[in-house]
Formats: C-alpha cells, structure tokens, sequence
C-alpha cells in the first residue's frame, strides 16, 4: 500500500452548476476524469480533518466511492464517515456534517436526473456549515480542475468494505462506515410532535410516500412505518436501485405519475408524497388536489406555529427568485422580512447561518430551513403532517383555507428540455436585447409594466450576482419569467414561468391551466417560442 502521484491532464468541462458537478455516468467514468475533479476539491479543501461522503445508490456510486476514499487517504483527509452501503440522502449529509462539526462532505448523485449506465452522475461538495459550496468555493475548483497535472490515490489496497457498519484505517486515514438514517431520523423527532402525529395515523388517516426507488426508501420506511407507526406499504418503491428502477426520479406531475393517478381516485389516501433521487425535494398531494411548491412553502410559513421545532415563530423567509410570491403575503401579514434569491440552495446559506430566515424554498420542488443547509424532502412531508395533525383538517381544507386568507397565485413552470443550446441561447439573448422596449406593450390584455433580467445582491456579503433570469412584469401583479437551467447534463433546459394573482375566492377553483392560458399565449408572443425552439407543447408542465 502506498501513495501514488498519477499524472493527469485537465479537462475544460468541470465547473460545477447549481449543485455541483452534473455528467452523463460515461464521461465521470472516463479514465481521470472522477480523479481530477475531486482532486481539485480536495486540493481547495481548507481542513481536511474530517469528511462525510455518500450518495443516492445510482449507477457507479459504489465505484466512486472506492476511489475517493483512496484519494482522500492519499491526500491526508484524517476521518471519513460513509454511509453504510455507500447511501447517503443530502438532507441526511447536512445533518452529519453540522452534528458533528465536519469540514465538509462530498455527495454523490445527480439529485432528480435519471440514473444507471446510460443516465446521469453527480458530485457535489458540501462545506463546514452543511451547505452547498458558495460560488467563490465553486470557481476556485474550476480553475484547480483547469491547472492540475496529477492527482493522489492509494494502491496496493483492496476494496474498502462500506457494506457493515465499523471503523477501520487505510493508510493514515480513519474510515467509519455508520448508520445513514438515525442522525438524520433523530433530528426530525426533535422537531416535529411525533406523539400527534402517530395519534393521526392511528385514527384512519392515510397516506402514500413513493420513494421512486431512491435514497429515501431506508429514511420514509424507518421514520413513517417504524417510528410513527403508519401501516407497512404505506412507503411504496422503497428500494434504492442504480437506475431508479428505470424511472425519472423527478417527484412532479409528469414524472410521479402512478402517485398523482392514485391521488386524483376515488380510493386515493388522505396524502400523497414523493421525494426525488438525493432526497431533497419533494411533492404533496391530497385527494384530488395537488399542492404547488409555492404553495407549500407558503402553506408551511402559515402553519409553522404548529410545529414545535418552530413555535417561537420565523424570523424570515426566503424564496428564489422563479418561485411564486405566494410566501410574500404570508410573511407581510406575519410582519417578517421576505428574501428574493438567484436560483440555487447555496444563495439561502448565508441567509440561514445570519439568522435572518428560518424557512425558505423554491419551486423546482424543494422546500427548508434553518434545521439543516439544504432543501429537505422528508422533512417538508413531517411538516404537512404536523399541521394536518394539529388543524385537524384534510390537505384540500388547508390549502383552501390558505387562499382564502391571502389569495391565490395561480402558477405554473414549462420546461422545455433537451434544446439545442445555440437556439436556447439566442431566445434568451434576443430577449435580453428587447427588455428596454417592451415596457406599455399589450398582448391578450396584459400589459407590460416592467421588464428586466434579475440581479441579486447579497445582504450579508454584499456580492452582486447578475443573469439571473429575465422577468416580464405585468399590470395587476401577473409575471412572466425566462431562465435557461444549469442542471441538465445534455442539451438545454429552458424554463418558463407562468403567475397571476387572484384575490376573490369564488375564482379559486379554476384550473391553472385555465387561469394561465392568456400569459401562455403571451408568453408564446413575446419570445416567439414556437417559433424558434420549433416545439408545439412543453417537455414538462409542473
């Protein structure tokens, strides 16, 4: 056993997204393509005293690992916790890596992105407060990965076996393969009343969790089954397997389509959930209702006095920036302070590790706060339960009830997936261009009242980060918003962004895809979509 110095080249394609470092599992298999990459990050890495390490179970994840705990051996890495069999939800990460007071962690997975030979592989590196590396973290791995000429690793060893929970050394490093699910499970216990809301789940209340075969199958069957008590099945796909079954593990309309049938039944529970590949988003439904992430986040800022985690109520919320201003009206009437953010979870930490909010969210599914660094998929599904539990009320009810008060924000996202990322480009980029002329224009009866592309300055540092999005705003407090994703790992992902208010409640009950037809149309207008992406309907409605 000794260490090795390999001699490498880079390649120019590693600069993490908005949650790491996203490829097809080929190109990460690429010989030193892995080893550069997180050679780099250990090579940025300020401690290395003590890291956590796991990930999502997909395709090639054990492999990785295997080669990371020897190159973090060999780089002088005193302590690394894994997860027994190389699992590891993102939550769960955070969690450790605060608990313990680690110098960070490296997370495995391509969060809701097919998985196996031919799907998508991920590596995210998370620092010392739980969170997502910052973006001057980020960029500072992307100039090592362009500069490095050799990476280290251990040889001479067999493979470390991750399978049973011990300790063992490999080389000068400690090697402490633990449980993945009792931190994370201890933790929610301590937030959420778990005695009310057994009492629910006694009393008839049903409910679904589909895991869609990914991380959280061991956290929902040991927190929902085991410690509340809800009847066996009620986690449905709760193995973890390296392509998700064959599945998009995207909890949405589209993708958890067997949940949201069951839901829309005569039969359905009294709730449904899902979670995605890492465990950090997640999707509500009721009978025959499903609840917008914006919505959620709302719903949950409304509700938080019920959970005793956050009974001395919020000091703040925080949405991005695409996300619907649903939790606006909720934190105007609580008197509490609303953050708008650039897309990315990494943009709510120094938000949360200032104190200045307790709960945040986005719309792409996830929802957090102050608990952890990340979004948290079980955790937001505890929530619902807690209020369910507390207002002795149905999913419907609340939600109802909830605009009723403040009014609803009809809202919806299109996604148009797979583009051709020179036409994507210069839809956004014409788009850019005519912002300064768009302003009085009328379509479909909307007029323009401001257009814009979003910048972000950032209230604890003072940073401002700019090309964030662009935003149609328009008379009567409708919107419409444009933003190219960074987390496909094929092609371009272009988003857009549909929400109109409406603050009488007998309109509450439209469908939004009726409430919304004029800002599609207008939308279609206004950055000739169809006409340039030559795409009839989006890839997905959420």
């Amino acid at each position: 056993m000794q260490v090795k110095a390999i001699k490498t080249a880079p390649f120019k394609d590693q600069k993490p997204g908005t949650s790491g470092l996203r490829k097809k599992t080929s190109v990460f298999k690429t010989p030193g393509y892995l080893e550069n990459f997180i050679q780099s990050i250990f090579d940025c890495m300020k401690e290395k005293r003590a890291i956590v390490l796991g990930g999502d179970g997909r395709y090639y994840n054990n492999e990785a690992i295997q080669t990371i705990l020897k190159m973090a051996a060999a780089n002088g890495i005193g302590k690394v916790l894994v997860g027994k069999g190389g699992i590891l939800s993102t939550p769960a990460a955070s969690c450790v890596i605060r608990k313990y007071g680690l110098s960070g962690g490296i997370i495995l997975s391509a969060s809701h992105n097919p998985g196996g030979p031919e799907g998508d592989f991920g590596v995210k590196f998370n620092i010392q407060n739980g969170g997502p590396a910052p973006e001057a973290v980020t960029e500072a791995i992307f100039r090592r990965s362009l500069e490095i000429t050799e990476y280290k690793i251990i040889e001479g060893c067999g493979e470390i076996d991750i399978g049973k929970v011990g300790k063992s050394r490999l080389h000068q490093t400690e090697i402490e393969i633990f449980d993945p699910v009792s931190d994370y499970a201890a933790l929610m216990e301590g937030l959420f009343d778990f005695e009310r809301i057994n009492g629910l789940l006694r009393s008839g209340f049903s409910m679904r969790f589909d895991a869609m075969n990914a991380v959280t199958g061991p956290y929902a069957e040991e927190i929902f089954e085991r410690r509340l008590g809800a009847p066996s099945g009620t986690v449905i796909n709760g193995t973890p397997l390296p392509d998700f079954g064959g599945r998009h593990p995207d909890p949405n309309l589209t993708y958890a389509k067997g949940l949201v049938d069951l839901m829309f039944s005569p039969g359905a529970p009294d709730l449904g959930a899902a979670s995605d590949g890492d465990g950090d988003r997640n999707m509500i439904l009721g009978k025959g209702i499903f609840v917008t992430p914006s919505d959620s986040l709302a719903v949950l800022a409304a509700n938080a006095d019920t959970v005793p985690g956050y009974k001395d109520g919020l000091k703040g919320v925080a949405r991005s920036m695409p996300t619907s201003a649903a939790v606006d009206r909720v934190a105007e009437t609580l008197h509490i302070p609303c953050y708008e953010t650039p897309t990315g979870w990494k943009y709510f930490g120094n938000l949360l590790d200032a104190d200045l909010v307790t709960l945040c969210g986005e719309e792409s599914f996830g929802t957090g706060s102050i608990h952890i660094r990340e979004k948290d998929g079980l955790w937001a599904v505890l929530f619902w339960l807690n209020i369910l539990a507390t207002r002795n009320k149905g999913v419907a009810e609340v939600v109802q009830g909830h605009w009723r008060r403040f009014g609803r924000n009809f809202y919806q996202r299109h996604d148009y997936e797979d583009l051709d990322q020179d036409t994507a480009r210069l839809l956004i980029e014409r788009l850019r261009n005519a912002l300064p002329g768009l302003k009085n224009k009328v379509f479909n009866g909307y007029e323009i009242e401001a257009a814009d592309e979003f910048s972000y300055e950032d209230p604890v540092e003072g940073g401002l980060i700019t090309g964030q999005g662009i935003r149609i705003m328009l008379k009567g407090g409708a919107r419409i918003v444009f933003r190219l994703s960074g987390t496909g790992t094929s092609g371009a992902t272009l988003r857009i962004y549909l929400e109109r208010y409406e603050k009488v409640p007998d309109l509450h009950i439209q469908e939004p895809k009726d409430a919304l037809r004029g800002l599609v149309s207008a939308a279609d207008w206004i950055a000739r979509i169809k006409e340039t992406l030559k795409r009839d309907e989006p890839t997905v409605i959420t």
